[in-house]
């Protein structure tokens, strides 16, 4: 465990022992104190730190008061505040808006320590303690809600959250070029409500204040907030100037002010990121965790590396494209192969590097050469519907990496488990890193992501054909089998995705019951702000075509299309039944091999049976009982598909 010295102030003690009469910043956070490279907080903290600046961190304080804001005194230059890694919303609730019961960024995983919208509420209690001192905002709660928004939670458009929270500025997208840039300005003594021209930032002033770059409108918050085809006419727009090459200003009404985001901040350099993850992180959770039983979150990305940023894949779901850009940047092959020096070097490391990925593990230069100079293309993706003809593929420089990395001493192995785009895989003539990959990289289970297989489901996700998948699934089985290893793919699936209807889930019950795979999990679209799928689902709109789209919105069907995705477990069969009735497919009810479910029996129709065949009586109190007593008795049902298995790779004698 490390030191308290090895991290950044966490305590008013702490900053004593450095020396400091006061702080420059105080930074607010949701999540534990965790000094790595994969948490926001601690990369611009120790960039600011870098750069001099005094930084200490106010770890998920009460937010019941305004009291635990007053830690540190008043800082010298201002707050940053963060909800932490991911939106406050998404790690509380479910997408059914259950509240969820582990927090994987807290101590212990213990639920409750940061407040719901906790961006919204650290600054008000900023306010309530300290009036008008500078507050800036960013991370990925702040940098998503940055324009008006459909919120799930609440189902309906709230403002931006600048307006909300009351905060100065807003730094989105990858922050740290925008708040050095921020804290020298401040530190130079420029009023933070002057600070108007940084990029990548958004500000809110009077009608008519002068904006420093070319602008464009949105609209007015009481035309978004009431009128869904505006509202997706003014994503479009946003979505289309998030490229720092030709991104333009916008500006968005609110009564008798007007919020203003500047043009995108330039992507890192590869130089840049370089230096970014050479700082002296602690790679660890603070130690004052530890007798809380240490934050779980750091399990994951510990013997970790992120080597890319930005994802030009681009899926309508996903959110990357919209806070880190499509605009792919990578460290140099010397900054990996350093940090797994230094991940070997760590007192319990066991000799195997987790990952070395990020957004998309397998991308490490922009789309194409095009993309360099002129930006993004606003209205084309680079590989869905089909690839680009201008898209470059190589994966040398990526094999070449994870092979050096395994000749590091007391590296046994390196593991890819983020996740490679298989259709940009496929595009590959060389097969020589599909067959490193299999051969070398995968822990047994590979994680791959087709979502669906319905043509119709996956144009509306911006995903490619499933024949793609089909294709990169043979040969991926094929290069295990050619070296002797038992492998196994593990899907990401997703239910009720805007576009997919009751007949999609069927042909993806269909789908599965051929292959022969029964999904674990099975994730149900999730709106979130910030995607283009999430705007299809509040207004039935095609944000990028303006065409219509059909949205499962009914919790019940939604019930019908997730058991579709999971037909052969027995909990599931009267959805089953139900869905396949709806979808006029009786025909898939029965007893022959090619039905998804046994038809039911009993006068009520919901009989069941047993895994051994036999007919079991699910009266209230009579033998046989309900689901709910065999699962006491241990006697609960399990699919007759096989699942998906996590044994380790058989692997030959070399």
């Amino acid at each position: 465990m490390r030191q308290r010295e090895d991290f950044l102030p966490l305590t008013p003690a702490d900053v004593r022992a450095r020396g400091w009469a006061e702080v420059d910043f105080v930074y607010v956070t949701g999540d534990a104190y965790v000094d790595h490279p994969s948490f926001g907080v601690s990369i611009i903290s120790r960039v600011l730190e870098a750069e001099g600046f005094r930084v200490a961190i106010l770890s998920q304080p009460d937010y019941k008061s305004a009291e635990a804001f007053r830690r540190f005194g008043r800082p010298r230059l201002g707050f940053l505040v963060s909800s932490g890694n991911i939106d406050s919303m998404v790690a509380h609730y479910t997408v059914s808006k259950k509240r969820r019961s582990y927090d994987y960024y807290s101590p212990g995983g213990k639920m409750g320590n940061r407040p719901d919208r906790a961006v919204i509420v650290y600054c008000n209690r900023i306010r309530e303690a300290y009036g008008d001192v500078p507050i800036v905002i960013g991370g990925l709660e702040a940098s998503l809600r940055r324009f008006a928004h459909y919120d799930y939670w609440e189902d309906r458009v709230r403002r931006s959250i600048l307006v909300d929270s009351r905060a100065d500025l807003l730094a989105y997208g990858m922050g740290e070029n925008i708040l050095v840039r921020i804290a020298r300005l401040l530190d130079r003594g420029v009023p933070i409500k002057k600070i108007r021209d940084v990029r990548g930032t958004v500000w809110l002033a009077r009608r008519g204040e002068a904006v420093h770059f070319e602008a464009i409108e949105n609209g007015d918050f009481d035309e978004l907030k009431s009128d869904k085809r505006a509202y997706a006419r003014a994503f479009a727009v946003q979505y289309k100037n998030t490229d720092s090459v030709r991104g333009r200003a916008i500006i968005e009404y609110y009564g008798d002010k007007m919020l203003v985001q500047n043009p995108p901040m330039p992507p890192l350099t590869r130089e840049e990121l370089d230096r970014v993850y050479s700082l002296p992180y602690a790679r660890d959770y603070h130690p004052d965790y530890e007798p809380l039983g240490g934050v779980p979150a750091i399990t994951e990305v510990k013997f970790s590396i992120t080597h890319n940023r930005g994802c030009f894949g681009a899926c309508n779901f996903c959110a990357i494209a919209f806070h880190q850009g499509r605009e792919v940047r990578s460290r140099s092959r010397e900054s990996v192969l350093a940090e797994a020096r230094l991940i070997s070097e760590l007192p319990d490391f066991k000799g195997y590097i987790n990952d070395v990925g990020g957004p998309t593990a397998n991308f490490r230069e922009p789309a194409c050469e095009k993309q360099c100079r002129d930006g993004v293309c606003p209205s084309k993706k680079c590989l869905a519907p089909t690839p680009c003809k201008n898209l470059r593929v190589d994966h040398t420089e990526y094999a070449e990496i994870l092979s050096e990395i395994e000749k590091i001493p007391r590296v046994k192995r390196v593991f890819v488990r983020s996740g490679v785009r298989f259709d940009y895989l496929m595009l590959d003539e060389n097969e020589d890193f599909f067959r490193q990959l299999v051969t070398h990289h995968v822990s047994g289970q590979l994680k791959v992501a087709p979502e669906h297989c319905s043509a119709g489901a996956l144009a509306m996700m911006g995903k490619p054909s499933i024949e793609v998948f089909e294709a990169f699934k043979r040969r991926f089985f094929e290069i295990s089998r050619e070296a002797g290893l038992e492998q196994y793919l593990v899907p990401y699936l997703m239910s009720s995705h805007p576009g997919t209807t009751m007949k999609d889930a069927v042909d993806m019950a269909l789908w599965l019951k051929k292959w022969g795979y029964s999904p674990e999990q099975v994730q149900d679209f999730y709106p979130t702000p910030g995607t283009i799928s999430t705007v299809m689902y509040y207004t039935g709109i095609h944000p990028m075509t303006g065409k219509e789209v059909y949205v499962t919105t009914d919790y019940r069907e939604k019930q019908l299309q997730r058991a579709l995705l999971q037909f052969s477990r027995p909990e599931n069969a009267n959805l089953v039944r139900e869905a396949l009735k709806l979808a006029g497919r009786e025909d898939l009810i029965g007893n022959s091999p090619d039905c998804l479910v046994r038809a039911a029996f009993g006068k009520d129709g919901h009989g069941e049976y047993r895994k051994d065949g036999k007919r079991k009586n699910t009266a209230k109190g009579k033998s046989g009982g309900s689901a709910a007593a065999g699962k006491k008795r241990g006697t609960a049902h399990r699919a007759p598909l096989p699942r998906a298995k996590s044994a380790p790779a058989k692997r030959k004698k070399r």
